[in-house]
């Protein structure tokens, strides 16, 4: 995949954090697309045009202020099931908006969403999440391909059995994408949960929420671990491996 089809939608009106976001999601490096739209009905009109690996919506962007949250949290709710149709959405709303977001549960454990609470250090939260998912789609389109290219060369990739030994598996070809693959399914289950009870924060003690945001915040961290292991090794894989 070219860095022209690594598109992240930002939808967002507060022009502080679109730096803050851009700034960290850039800031290795990383060649991302980043469209903006601070409405819904802009962002309507950018997905006609683009395919977005993930997108962020912060609440800003709905109209919502502290006399209309209440009336505009069901346009909070609508915006964010139509958008989970296109690609997975990280939605950043403040503290006190968690609680009315509850019948939006189901989608966190599908893992087509999260919800990121506005406060202390949440950017890199965020921008972790959104290359998360960016990742998952990356190699869910990449397996797909090399999946067609096989069926195509008659060939079948077989990821080593139970049985196999810490040698045989190092030296498989696809030892990369069994490293993501076998770490990043249980680690979204993790993110999701914890996620689903930060949703809730209001009901935890403070220090169950402080320790929520250490998994989370760790889990995110791991998983770029993982990206930059397993990236490395398929480099020097394909380096060092007969012509």
């Amino acid at each position: 995949m070219s860095p022209l089809d690594r598109i992240v939608l930002l939808i967002i009106s507060d022009a502080a954090f679109t730096q803050q976001l851009i700034g960290e999601l850039v800031r290795d490096g990383s060649n991302y697309q980043l469209p903006i739209a601070t409405s819904i009905s802009q962002a309507r009109s950018r997905l006609r045009r683009i395919s977005p690996l993930a997108i962020l919506l912060d609440e800003s962007a709905v109209g919502c202020t502290d006399d209309a949250c209440a009336r505009e949290a069901g346009l909070l709710d609508v915006a964010v099931r139509e958008l989970t149709e296109v690609a997975p959405v990280v939605l950043v709303v403040a503290p006190e908006r968690q609680r009315d977001l509850e019948s939006l549960a189901p989608l966190v454990r599908e893992g087509r969403l999260d919800i990121v609470a506005r406060g202390g250090d949440f950017v890199p939260l965020a921008v972790g999440l959104l290359e998360r998912h960016v990742g998952q789609m990356e190699s869910e389109e990449t397996a797909d391909s090399e999946a067609g290219n096989a069926v195509a060369a008659g060939q079948v990739l077989r990821m080593p059995g139970p049985a196999a030994g810490a040698e045989e598996l190092f030296e498989s070809p696809e030892f990369g994408e069994i490293l993501r693959h076998e770490v990043n399914n249980p680690l979204t289950g993790i993110l999701g949960n914890a996620e689903l009870l930060l949703s809730r924060r209001d009901r935890l003690p403070t220090a169950a929420v402080q320790r929520l945001e250490t998994i989370a915040a760790l889990a995110v961290r791991l998983r770029e671990t993982v990206r930059r292991l397993s990236n490395a090794w398929e480099e020097t894989h394909h380096r060092t491996r007969p012509a």
